[in-house]
Formats: C-alpha cells, sequence, structure tokens
C-alpha cells in the first residue's frame, strides 16, 4: 500500500465524520428512545448483512457487557436477529433468506420493544422485511443507513443516514455512531464508575 493511498483513506473518513454532525437530532432521539427501551424493561433486537452483521453483533456485545472499564453496570438486553448458523440456515432454506431477521423479530418480541437495523444500501430484502413487520407491528425503529437510504428511509421511523456512496467509510461512520449512542445510554444510566 503506498502511503498517498492510506492518508487519502484517513483524510476521507475524517471529512465524513464532519458532515455526520448534521446527524446529531436524530441520534439524540435515538439515545432517548433506546435508553427509554431499557428503562422500561424492554429489549432492543439488532440486524444487518454481512460487515453490518458483525458491526451489529459487536454492539450487541456491548450492550450486553459493556463498553467503558470504567462503568460497572448491569447487562442491557440487546438481541442479534443473526441468532446463529442452524438458524439462519434453516430459515434461509425453508422460507427464504429474505426472511431471517422478520421471521427471529417475530418470534421474541414483545410490545415496547425496539428494533436498529443497519444497511450501507438500505435496500437489502431481509432489512426490508424486518422494518415492514415493525411497522406493523409498532415497534420503534431505527436505521443506520447509507447512500440515499433505499426503501429503509421509508420504512423505519427514524433513519439516521450517512451522507456516502462509499462502503467502507458508511461502515467506519456506523460503528462510531454505534459507539455514541451506548456511551450516550450509559450516561443517562448514570452508572457507578470504578
Amino acid at each position: 500500500m503506498k502511503k498517498p493511498f492510506f492518508l487519502k483513506c484517513i483524510k476521507e473518513n475524517i471529512s465524513l465524520k464532519k458532515k455526520i454532525e448534521i446527524l446529531y437530532p436524530a441520534l439524540n432521539l435515538a439515545s432517548k428512545k433506546i435508553f427509554e427501551t431499557f428503562k422500561n424493561k424492554h429489549k432492543v433486537y439488532i440486524c444487518g448483512n454481512g460487515g453490518s452483521a458483525a458491526d451489529a453483533q459487536h454492539l450487541a456485545a456491548e450492550f450486553l457487557v459493556r463498553l467503558n472499564k470504567n462503568v460497572n453496570r448491569k447487562p442491557l438486553p440487546i438481541v442479534s436477529l443473526a441468532l446463529d448458523t442452524s438458524t439462519i440456515t434453516a430459515c434461509s432454506n425453508d422460507y427464504g433468506f429474505q426472511y431471517i431477521f422478520s421471521r427471529n423479530l417475530e418470534a421474541l418480541y414483545s410490545p415496547g420493544d425496539l428494533l436498529i437495523t443497519i444497511s450501507t444500501s438500505g435496500t437489502s430484502k431481509n432489512i426490508i422485511n424486518v422494518l415492514k413487520f415493525a411497522k406493523k407491528k409498532n415497534i420503534f425503529s431505527i436505521s443506520l443507513l447509507g447512500n440515499d437510504g433505499g426503501l429503509s428511509k421509508k420504512l423505519s421511523k427514524l433513519p439516521i443516514i450517512v451522507p456516502s456512496q462509499n462502503t467502507a467509510r458508511i461502515q467506519e461512520c456506523h460503528i462510531f455512531i454505534g459507539h455514541v449512542l451506548l456511551d450516550s445510554v450509559e450516561n443517562k444510566f448514570n452508572f457507578k464508575k470504578k
């Protein structure tokens, strides 16, 4: 890798992170909704495909365990809808890959729960189907998106769109946003610091 390419990628990352400052009102509302869901003893469900599935699991782990090593807190109930390979392959084989998230959410949700979807394009059929299910059941949905948000933008109660078409840079912003939301939720709970 040549150094100019490396520096170009750093500049793109920094430039896009400066642009997402405009997302503050939506992020503030997302933080409030996630906090209220946990405070009211409900659960959060999270999902995505590919790199976004990894981001969903990454964020779920940090909500369940903790993000900040100086915060000693109870686990926060969040479930990745990419449950396991057996469930994913059974649903894909028997019903179709487009139902892997909506079928799992249908089985697990209770009124008052919240859904977070992560998609760089906003056009994945399984993300669209889970958002349609959430809308039908009045489950509040937050979507971390990129590009123009795709159909997910219209189906989500709170679309948060990173203004880029570069998948890598969008995903970098999504994980940053996820960490900011978790930090904010932990602060709202006012957990004891070590």
